[in-house]
């Protein structure tokens, strides 16, 4: 099951070299005409980084684009960043990245002294509407790669997130209802063994729910006069 990491030093150092590979795809990504941002998601600074038990830890960032040359050719967008993060990655002298449904996943890395935890890094790529809605880019491989499917899956309003958490910090002990939250819903899709619900996901249900509780109109009652 998930918990919190604690360790602050490895958190620190760890999500630095993460960070740092990812900011290279994103400056490496202008060579292809290709705008974008990146964002952690659980990051660090909220203390929110997971772990299954004993087992590797991964940092999800979410590679949120901003311009490509096309936003419906997304057999192109997705071989394309990754093409761009493996070279970031040799440079590095890392190993390539592997491909799946949802993320760019990188092999496992370790810290050369101190906490030998392995680490990765999932990218998740991402554009989001001007709705608010955020959308996945999706691999879906069929055993014959002419036949893969590749399309955008909406998720939940990413609408006002910045505005809910900035209230929900202003709130004491509400910001540990959404740790709360976060934790019990990866350990809740974990259960039910829904590998493809990102951490994004959660953290924005999360968000929203908790958000939406403490806001829900209160009911104010009776007093009986009998």
């Amino acid at each position: 099951m998930y918990h919190y990491v604690e360790d602050k030093v490895f958190l620190h150092e760890s999500y630095s070299i993460c960070a740092d590979l990812v900011n290279q795809l994103v400056q490496h990504l202008k060579h292809y005409d290709i705008e974008s941002r990146m964002t952690l998601v659980g990051s660090g600074k909220r203390n929110m980084v997971t772990q299954n038990g004993n087992e590797p830890i991964d940092y999800d960032f979410n590679l949120i684009l901003e311009q490509v040359p096309n936003f419906n050719d997304c057999r192109y967008i997705k071989e394309t960043v990754m093409d761009a993060f493996n070279e970031v990655l040799d440079w590095n002298r890392l190993d390539d990245c592997r491909d799946s449904k949802s993320v760019i996943t990188t092999q496992k890395i370790h810290l050369r002294k101190g906490n030998r935890t392995e680490f990765s890094i999932d990218i998740c790529i991402v554009r989001i509407d001007q709705y608010g809605y955020w959308h996945r880019l999706i691999h879906d491989k069929t055993g014959c790669v002419q036949l893969d499917r590749y399309f955008w899956n909406q998720g939940p309003s990413a609408n006002d997130i910045h505005k809910k958490e900035l209230y929900i910090k202003s709130v004491p002990g509400l910001w540990q209802e959404v740790r709360r939250k976060y934790l019990e819903k990866k350990n809740g899709y974990l259960r039910t063994q829904n590998y493809f619900h990102p951490s994004f996901n959660c953290y924005i249900e999360a968000i929203n729910e908790v958000y939406a509780k403490e806001n829900a109109p209160r009911n104010m009652g009776f007093r009986s006069i009998w």
